[in-house]
């Protein structure tokens, strides 16, 4: 296989554990703090009735017979050994710590599976919490993906995020003082950002060096108020060319060292509105490697350590 321009995190999962293994998306039953604890208030402007989680998730059994049930599709589609149980939908560090305890045992209880990883809001990270998400990175492997979107207040605001980046800046202190592994989901395209404030993220992405990054292009999902403002011609979405430039200027900013974990997002085809041209993943993908080729670039090569001679650490 070519040498990818950036750190991809497939890679890195096969280093660390000689092999592949693959992620299996889980539903606990969790909520979050803008959807109140029966899901039912309005939640972010983009964020879907599934609470932007996986498709096809059975969420009337518990956490172990999801895994079983991931495992057996994982092992057919790709042969897979080894598992992460990822915890995706909502934000699972929302509900008291004892039942937070109970659904990550009973996740690290199935077989095979070698790793959490665990999505949830800055705003839901208090100091008790992360203490125990501290325990299960000592016992396991672990990643935190912590939703941020934006870094800047105005976009937060507008999305109905209900934090500011301020939130995320101390939940991300408070994460990386206990040692804990950090993935922060950004999003490019959304309404109001022009290149500079996107690019502004990339690097204060690069100066807080994280360990991890998913950049979700932009997608507006029938059923969301993103998607009636959508309809409403509120604003429009990226082009694909549009896309390809930012994520290769992005890549470029971000720190050498950082994972990637995803460089584009789509919707399901069912709820998709727009970009269509999203669906297409792997040409979005291969346009990326093709335009960061033609720029002779690679991840890190506009990170401000270039500049200063600090190289690659």
């Amino acid at each position: 296989m070519t040498e990818k321009p950036y750190r991809i995190y497939s890679e890195h999962l096969k280093a660390h554990f000689g092999g592949r293994v693959h992620k299996i998306s889980i539903d606990a039953g969790f909520s979050c703090p803008n959807r109140g604890a029966s899901r039912e208030r309005p939640g972010c402007l983009f964020c879907d009735p599934g609470g932007s989680g996986a498709v096809g998730i059975d969420r009337a059994v518990n956490v172990a017979a999801q895994l079983e049930h991931g495992k057996e599709v994982m092992v057919r589609k790709y042969k897979a050994r080894e598992f992460i149980a990822y915890f995706q939908p909502f934000s699972n560090t929302f509900a008291p710590l004892e039942r937070l305890r109970a659904v990550y045992d009973e996740a690290l209880s199935v077989a095979a599976v070698v790793g959490l990883a665990v999505g949830t809001r800055p705003d839901c990270l208090p100091e008790p919490t992360l203490d125990l998400l501290a325990e299960y990175h000592q016992r396991t492997y672990f990643w935190l993906e912590l939703g941020l979107q934006s870094s800047h207040d105005p976009t937060l605001s507008w999305l109905r995020r209900g934090h500011d980046y301020a939130t995320f800046l101390q939940a991300y202190a408070g994460a990386k003082a206990r040692g804990l592994r950090v993935c922060v989901h950004v999003i490019l395209g959304l309404p109001g950002e022009g290149r500079t404030e996107m690019l502004a993220t990339a690097e204060e992405m690069a100066r807080l060096q994280v360990d991890g990054i998913k950049i979700h292009l932009l997608h507006v999902l029938r059923g969301t108020p993103l998607g009636d403002l959508y309809a409403e011609g509120a604003f429009s979405v990226l082009e694909q060319q549009q896309y390809v430039q930012l994520a290769a200027d992005f890549i470029e900013r971000l720190h050498p060292a950082t994972l990637i974990h995803r460089l584009t997002g789509d919707g399901p085809r069912d709820l998709l509105l727009a970009p269509l041209w999203s669906l297409n993943k792997w040409e979005v993908l291969n346009a990326i490697d093709d335009e960061l080729a033609r720029r002779g670039s690679r991840q890190g090569s506009r990170w401000q350590g270039v500049a200063e001679g600090l190289g690659e650490g």
